[in-house]
């Protein structure tokens, strides 16, 4: 993507914050293929999730530190959604290994597809983590962060 393209300050990111009164069941992002990678954060009652889709690498570093460091904020459990990971290099593998060292509860990883596990494995960094085959759910009774790329301009 080009420098030119992205909002003043850095990586192409924003955090949206909305406030509501009722649950509400959201349904996890489905990249479509050229869509770019994107990290969303969700806080709920009783725990944060990151849903992660497309290409975790160097190029989505900037937007999982701030992702990281949002969810830690909350001092609550962090789960991870990679059902819709399409590839992951180092920098994917980093990030949960930062955050499953530095957080006070087990990190839960959710639906990772094969390749992730794969480097779950190879890396070993998937004995620090609880990998999960199934989604529990996720009841939203507060609000809602989301850090999200925002496409070229034009």
């Amino acid at each position: 993507m080009d420098e030119g393209h992205l909002p003043p300050g850095g990586k192409n990111s924003t955090v949206d914050e909305t406030a509501g009164g009722t649950s509400t069941r959201l349904p996890t992002p489905t990249p479509a293929p050229g869509d770019p990678a994107t990290v969303h954060v969700i806080v709920g009652s009783s725990r944060a999730r990151i849903v992660l889709s497309g290409e975790v690498d160097a190029d989505l570093a900037a937007d999982l530190q701030e992702a990281s460091a949002h969810a830690e904020a909350t001092n609550l459990p962090v789960e991870i959604d990679a059902h819709h990971v399409t590839f992951m290099d180092s920098s994917g593998v980093a990030f949960l290994a930062r955050l499953a060292s530095r957080s006070p509860h087990t990190v839960r990883v959710l639906r990772a597809p094969p390749t992730v596990r794969f480097l779950l494995e190879v890396t070993r960094i998937g004995e620090l983590l609880d990998v999960v085959d199934d989604d529990p759910g996720f009841e939203v009774e507060g609000s809602v962060s989301a850090i999200r790329p925002q496409g070229p301009t034009g």
